[in-house]
């Protein structure tokens, strides 16, 4: 039986400059219901949120809450209704501890704040539902998962009935992620109603009770979890069938293309990012690293690419050692990098597609001679790779910020890749990209692997890990926890490793 709708949005409207974000959006969530409002990047799921917070107002449509029209013009107006919202990037300050967080913006505090009380019925709280964080650190002290728990004890503490969640998996190890899951579950039991905005199926199918689809901002399916699946859902998303299961072809080579000797590495902070780490890459081998963000990742990448100084340790590739070169001397020596920020590492916005598809390659001929560029070899260059790598864009001369993020990524992948590198570094290369984008990216790294590269994948889907990985390590605290084949790889093992909680010999 469908539970009686708690929250009614009818034909909702709410257009951008230029875009029509959502449009006429019919959404319902019942009382006790875990809702996944689910759809690509784009779909319009967070601007649909966004207007039933308050933080944006429709141009059409309306809204019921308990059975009774309502007017939202502000996140206060929706607090005032019991409704709550835990944004994909955390809205807390961090030089404040938790209670002091948890607390800005209530009204009808007292002049002098009786903190010592506060922090007792925060801490009475955070025991009642199981989110444990001390109402007393600061929030710059904590990890991402317990930051989350101040943000869910945020809106708790301000009453809230309805809870609506962005993307709240993103930054999660496996073990977080299920404690969150049972903590949703619970909130359903004890009568809330909860939005679960995401992108991933898998969660979908293990929290929600119904699922509404979006795509390009419209409803094209509603349907209940129970009744459905995995791939139909990814039809409804995406207009298409999508593929879930991916062949390794071929097993690694004996040949090394990567070789990582005790690696020590300093952040942006000059603390020590990575420890001391080891590992290899073979040729036509899938090297997987997983672990949640801010772990190492990111110095590991730039220090092979080139990017960032290096410590101590070595780094060889194709058997020389190439540690300290510059990111030209990668490049030229056969190494290809898909960063993580695409937008501001990996294709400068104000230049042109085809102009951003020569990077690598514009010092040399055919694209120029004599410090003479050749438009009419760099135009041929955009227009055979945005044909082969199936670039949705205006013209090879469009400005490269007008692209989606899919398609920014093929175009990151098209200039990497076109040059049959011997090592590619792909540091989160599906992060944030709709699963069709993921789908064409997943297959187009398998069949570089085929065609005799290796390939350090690193990301924190540990499904994509998994799935594409022919052996996989874990990094924690800038240290490896231990690396497994992936015929052996254990779901459980691994999250246990990436949340430090065990270390296994590699």
């Amino acid at each position: 039986m469908q539970p009686s709708p708690i929250i009614k949005m009818e034909q909702v409207v709410k257009r951008f400059p230029g875009a029509l974000a959502v449009d006429h959006v019919d959404f319902e969530v019942g009382r006790s219901e875990v809702h996944a409002l689910l759809g690509e990047n784009g779909a319009g799921k967070t601007t649909l949120m966004n207007v039933l917070y308050g933080i944006h107002r429709p141009d059409s449509g309306k809204i019921c809450v308990n059975g009774r029209e309502v007017s939202i013009r502000s996140p206060k107006d929706a607090i005032t209704l019991r409704i709550g919202m835990v944004h994909q990037n955390f809205r807390l300050v961090e030089s404040h501890t938790v209670c002091e967080n948890i607390l800005l913006g209530l009204k009808n505090l007292p002049t002098i704040l009786r903190l010592k009380t506060a922090e007792k019925e925060i801490e009475e709280l955070s025991k009642k539902h199981d989110l444990p964080v001390d109402p007393r650190a600061r929030i710059w002290q904590l990890s991402m998962g317990e930051r989350q728990r101040v943000e869910l004890l945020k809106i708790l503490y301000r009453g809230a009935d309805i809870l609506i969640l962005d993307e709240p998996t993103s930054i999660l190890t496996p073990l977080e992620s299920k404690h969150l899951f049972d903590f949703l579950r619970k909130m359903a039991a004890e009568g809330k109603s909860v939005i679960f905005i995401t992108h991933k199926l898998d969660e979908v199918m293990a929290i929600s009770d119904r699922v509404t689809v979006l795509r390009a901002g419209r409803v094209v399916g509603k349907v209940a979890t129970s009744t459905t699946s995995k791939s139909d859902l990814a039809t409804m998303m995406v207009g298409r069938k999508v593929l879930f299961t991916y062949e390794r072809r071929g097993g690694a080579s004996a040949s090394l293309v990567l070789e990582v000797r005790d690696l020590q590495v300093l952040n942006d902070k000059g603390l020590p990012a990575l420890k001391g780490i080891s590992f290899t890459v073979h040729a036509r081998e899938m090297f997987g690293v997983a672990g949640v963000a801010g772990n190492g990742q990111k110095e590991l990448a730039e220090s092979i690419t080139g990017l960032r100084d290096v410590s101590s340790g070595q780094i060889i590739i194709d058997g020389n050692n190439v540690t300290g070169r510059t990111a030209r001397y990668m490049i030229e020596h056969g190494v290809a990098y898909v960063p993580e920020d695409r937008v501001n590492v990996g294709a400068p916005q104000n230049l042109s597609v085809a102009e951003n598809l020569v990077l690598r390659t514009y010092r040399y001929e055919p694209f120029s001679k004599r410090l003479v560029l050749h438009r009419r070899e760099i135009g041929a260059n955009a227009e055979k790779l945005i044909s082969e790598f199936n670039i949705v864009t205006p013209s090879r001369y469009a400005i490269t910020r007008t692209l989606s993020g899919g398609n920014l990524q093929k175009l990151i992948l098209a200039r990497e890749l076109s040059g049959k590198p011997k090592l590619i570094v792909a540091l989160y290369p599906t992060r944030g990209v709709d699963v069709g984008a993921t789908e064409y990216v997943r297959g187009l790294l398998l069949k570089q692997r085929e065609m005799g590269a290796g390939i350090l994948l690193i990301s924190e889907d540990l499904e994509e890990i998994l799935s594409l990985s022919d052996r996989i390590a874990v990094l924690y605290d800038g240290q490896m926890m231990g690396v497994v084949t992936a015929e052996s790889a254990n779901m459980e093992e691994i999250g246990l490793m990436m949340g430090g909680a065990l270390k296994k010999a590699a």
